[in-house]
């Protein structure tokens, strides 16, 4: 099992660490191998344990971690029997549950996994599975709200075999499904669990999965992981997190995620430390934010994680009464926390957020704040043992240069890192992801402090990123310039307080041509594969900004964006307050100046304007009155 080598507050930490080999502190080949070491050093020790609801009402299921290699063993079996081989894909389509850890690393240790978002649509689902050529699809038989076996007969892949898994006990029809299904469970339980029947010795850098890099991009886009990067990702986040034998993690990220898969269960389990499934719904459902806290007191977690967009619903639950002492560390990560957020949780909950910074390209992690290091919000951590950061200044394009940055200038963040992915699977040009000698293009802009913690402040690329969720404006935009009035069409991220942003969307019209904002808005929902994707709304422009060299310039359109934030607010209070609308302030926003509220009526009193402030605070910028006509 891994354990930390030393404590990590600072750099000088990590780069004790360094000064011995990786190739000394690391001997596991493959992930297959950590989960050997753990049963092997800590076999009757809980790894696994899956909450079938929020309020305690069903029984739970615990796997010791003996148990789980013996059922990772069953289903690596049962798909080496189904023909599975180091080079072929499994597809897996589950929501929360102990099979797909199952399915997970005993894939891993027959072929190559890939997780599935649920939530996509048969089309993207079908794009993705031809993509990696999976034959074999492990999938959720019972009712859930993404309909998730509806969604099988209408796939268009070669499947040739289903293992259903069914907490129910129900057999799924199966009339318009070509494939042959079977049981999961019922397969597996006939395979030897203390072996692999295919007598496989996996190199490190075979191929682990294929992670699909975000649910909403507008076409397959795959990053293939290997299993030395896996391992590597777990051994450096026991690192930087000093995880043990003793700690315990309620994990609710999705498991379709690096997040929820890698840095969230993997590295627990080669620690072993015991991960927790809040339910099939993890986060999502309803009932496990209301009572997150009561499963704190009954599960007794000692590291904990969650997206930005999480963090915001507990403020709304009342910790008061529960028992929360077990945490020692709660961490962040998939979206900025705003240092609004980040102070309104520790006033509410007594704890501290550690950033962390995670990319599918890179592994599931870059950067972590470890525990004990008190950072600003906005810095994301510290690099890696044995991983490189480094920032590289811009050029005239934005592009990064061949200069490095200086302490706390901004650049391109860039690593170069033993869980750097070997690419995306398929014909993308990997000069736009990597140099030459191998350090990773992230697309971020950010600077390092002397210290080196490295600190976001803008991304160079264009993503909507709505709670940990990447969007791509161009799946927005093809939508809507599909309707037959639309002339030209421009996505970007408006600032919202709980998701950090939300996708909005700016049009022309043709000439001659009519439709309303609400039309167009439910036109392109109507063609966006997953709702977090959908626009927010939709406002129609008589130009789009440009620059002087005819491309759409979405700064500002996020400046406009942001001024309509602030304006909604100010005519909510305006209309609060009577004041007629010959009379309702102007409110425009600029980068360099953030916002300036034209009040030449004298309708924001001194009062008024403080709140204004506050609501505007985690955009990270001010307003500032003027009144003059």
């Amino acid at each position: 099992m891994f354990r930390p080598v030393r404590p990590v507050r600072t750099l000088a930490d990590v780069e004790a660490i360094e000064q011995t080999p990786l190739s000394a502190l690391i001997q596991a080949r493959s992930t297959y191998e950590l989960f050997q070491a753990s049963a092997r050093e800590n076999g009757e020790g809980v790894a696994l344990t899956f909450l079938p609801d929020a309020r305690g009402e069903l029984p739970v299921e615990r796997y010791t971690y003996a148990a789980l290699l013996a059922r990772i063993n069953q289903i690596a079996n049962t798909l080496h029997g189904l023909g599975v081989g180091p080079r072929d894909a499994i597809g897996i389509l589950l929501p929360g549950c102990a099979e797909y850890h199952f399915a997970l690393w005993g894939g891993e240790a027959a072929g190559i996994v890939q997780p599935l978002n649920p939530l996509l649509t048969v089309e993207k689902l079908s794009s993705l599975i031809k993509a990696t050529g999976a034959k074999v699809l492990i999938a959720w038989a019972d009712d859930d709200d993404a309909g998730i076996w509806r969604k099988l007969a209408r796939l268009d892949a070669d499947i040739r075999h289903i293992l259903y898994v069914s907490h129910e006990g129900r057999t799924p029809d199966t009339s318009d499904i070509a494939a042959q299904v079977s049981s999961l469970n019922k397969l597996a339980d006939q395979q030897p669990g203390d072996r692999l029947l295919s007598g496989r010795q996996i190199q490190p850098q075979d191929v682990a999965a294929y992670f699909h890099t975000g649910g909403t991009t507008g076409s397959p886009k795959l990053a293939v992981h290997t299993h030395a990067g896996q391992v590597y990702t777990a051994w450096a986040s026991v690192q930087m997190q000093g995880l043990s034998p003793t700690d315990c993690a309620i994990n609710g990220y999705p498991l379709f995620h690096v997040a929820g898969v890698l840095p969230g269960a993997l590295a627990c389990f080669s620690a072993g430390a015991e991960v927790v499934i809040p339910t099939a719904g993890l986060f999502r459902n309803k009932d496990v934010i209301n009572h997150f806290w009561r499963l704190v007191e009954t599960w007794r977690p000692t590291v904990m994680s969650a997206v930005p967009t999480v963090l915001a619903a507990l403020l709304e639950v009342d910790p008061a009464g529960a028992d929360t002492s077990s945490i020692r560390y709660f961490r962040t990560g998939a979206s900025p926390l705003s240092p609004e957020l980040a102070q309104r949780f520790k006033q509410h909950t007594g704890f501290r957020v550690h950033e962390s910074l995670g990319m599918t390209e890179m592994t599931g992690i870059s950067t972590i704040t470890p525990p004990g290091l008190e950072a600003q919000a906005g810095s994301v951590g510290l690099r890696l043992p044995h991983s490189q950061l480094r920032i590289m200044k811009l050029d005239a394009n934005g592009q990064p240069s061949a200069q490095e940055a200086a302490p706390h200038e901004s650049g391109m963040v860039q690593f170069r890192s033993p869980n750097i992915f070997q690419g995306y699977l398929g014909n993308i040009d990997r000069q736009t992801y990597l140099t030459d000698d191998g350090w990773l293009i992230t697309g971020d802009i950010g600077a390092l402090s002397t210290e080196g913690l490295l600190k976001l402040q803008g991304r160079a690329k264009d993503l909507i990123i709505r709670s940990g969720h990447n969007i791509d404006p161009q799946v927005i935009e093809q939508a809507l310039d599909s309707h037959p009035a639309v002339n030209s069409s421009a996505a970007v991220g408006a600032p919202d307080p709980y998701a950090g942003e939300v996708p909005v969307a700016f049009v022309t019209l043709k000439k001659g041509a009519w439709a309303s904002a609400e039309e167009l808005r439910a036109h392109a929902a109507s063609h966006v594969d997953e709702p977090p994707a959908r626009p927010r709304y939709v406002e129609i422009l008589p130009s789009l900004p440009m620059t002087n060299v005819g491309k759409i310039f979405k700064p500002g359109l996020r400046d406009i964006a942001k001024s309509r934030y602030l304006e909604n607010i100010v005519q909510a209070l305006m209309r609060q307050k009577g004041v007629a609308e010959s009379e309702w302030p102007n409110i425009k926003f600029e980068a360099s100046l953030g916002f300036t509220l034209h009040d030449p009526h004298f309708t924001v009193s001194d009062q008024e304007l403080a709140g204004l402030q506050r609501e505007v605070r985690f955009i990270g910028a001010d307003v500032r009155v003027v009144q003059q006509a």
